[in-house]
């Protein structure tokens, strides 16, 4: 009896050696976690590069937009630009030149500055465009503007208002200074000479002068400027519309 329970007891005590071993050897199996840990370090690096991929995309994006903008605005410029200048002259038109008169004034109101409005007439385009052709015509009215050009300063500006009509602004002038300004302009005018089919022809210029200030308006000083050039033409009649000084 006493052999039967202590062999009952002995094997008992090594069946919860035998439990206890093979317990402690399941937790060392964590294979499962360690494959689902790459799997998600794997996507959180894909993740991380698409998200690289589309911020560079994004900024390509928003530096073509910005190129194709800066081009646009330039084209816009220039459009503007090319809108104010007489494409023949290469000098402001009606719209550039009376648009930078209205500016001078707004200046002028503000600072209390002064100028005056020049508007010049050639005498004698319909004639020579009548006997030369229209390229004649053209190359006077490229010479006048190139003169008118030379005896203005960098802050005067010259233009055309069509056909053959030029205006000129000119700042800090008194009325004296100004009609002196003006037959400057008629003489240096006068003085040109052209050969067209073997004869020599001169053109000639009329300008009337309105004095710009604090209290001018746009408008009004052309006005002004335009009927003191017919009157300066009314007293140049006496000239032969078209003279040839040789053949």
């Amino acid at each position: 009896m006493k052999k039967s329970k202590r062999a009952t007891a002995a094997k008992a005590k090594k069946g919860r050696k035998t439990s206890g071993s093979r317990t402690k050897v399941v937790p060392k199996r964590p294979a499962a976690p360690r494959r689902a840990s790459r799997a998600g370090a794997a996507k959180t690096a894909t993740k991380m590069t698409g998200n690289a991929a589309s911020k560079d995309s994004s900024t390509a994006t928003i530096r073509g937009l910005r190129t194709k903008l800066t081009q646009a605005l330039r084209r816009v410029a220039e459009l503007e630009a090319a809108a104010d200048t007489d494409f023949l002259l290469d000098i402001p038109n009606r719209r550039g030149f009376e648009r930078e008169l209205q500016r001078a004034i707004a200046y002028m109101k503000r600072y209390r500055a002064s100028g005056a409005l020049i508007v010049l007439d050639v005498d004698r385009l319909k004639p020579i465009n009548d006997s030369f052709g229209h390229a004649a015509g053209d190359e006077v009215l490229k010479a006048i503007a190139s003169t008118l050009t030379r005896q203005i300063r960098a802050s005067d500006v010259v233009g055309r208002l069509g056909g053959d009509e030029f205006a000129l602004l000119l700042w800090n002038l008194s009325e004296t200074d100004a009609k002196a300004k003006a037959a400057i302009f008629e003489q240096a005018i006068d003085d040109l000479s052209f050969t067209f089919r073997g004869q020599h022809v001169t053109a000639g210029a009329s300008a009337g002068v309105a004095l710009l200030g604090a209290q001018s308006d746009a408008a009004r000083a052309l006005e002004e400027a335009d009927a003191a050039m017919y009157v300066r033409k009314a007293h140049r009649r006496h000239e032969p519309r078209i003279r040839l000084v040789g053949s």
